[in-house]
């Protein structure tokens, strides 16, 4: 991956893109992010968590960026402070994100959230 703004793996069948804490997510870095995601899920979609914790800030852009069609089934944001709940909220509300997507405080719940709605859904 070109940038180390943030990683991108996949666990368990839900991808997972980390950004750096104190990066500002810029359109062109949201749009890197989304098009490495569909490309690692082809025809297929899959649960989406993205760790937003002690990200700086997401420009209109990156929301525009990340309310767009993709490959993903459902989508959590996971962060840790108020800052992270402010800035998932306000992209979350402001875009009209067509899939499922909550913003979670803890890892695990996400995770639990994302596995539980993915199996609903086969």
């Amino acid at each position: 991956m070109s940038d180390p703004e943030f990683s991108l793996h996949v666990d368990g069948g839900i991808v997972v893109v980390r950004w750096l804490p104190g990066v500002e997510i810029t359109g062109p870095l949201a749009t890197e992010a989304m098009d490495t995601v569909d490309e690692l899920n082809g025809d297929h979609k899959r649960p989406l968590l993205v760790d937003l914790t002690g990200t700086a800030t997401v420009t209109r852009e990156a929301r525009g960026a990340f309310s767009r069609e993709c490959q993903v089934s459902r989508m959590a944001l996971v962060g840790r402070s108020a800052v992270d709940r402010v800035l998932a909220n306000f992209a979350l509300k402001v875009n009209s994100i067509a899939i499922p997507s909550r913003f979670f405080t803890s890892l695990p719940a996400a995770l639990a959230w994302l596995r539980e709605h993915e199996q609903a859904d086969h």
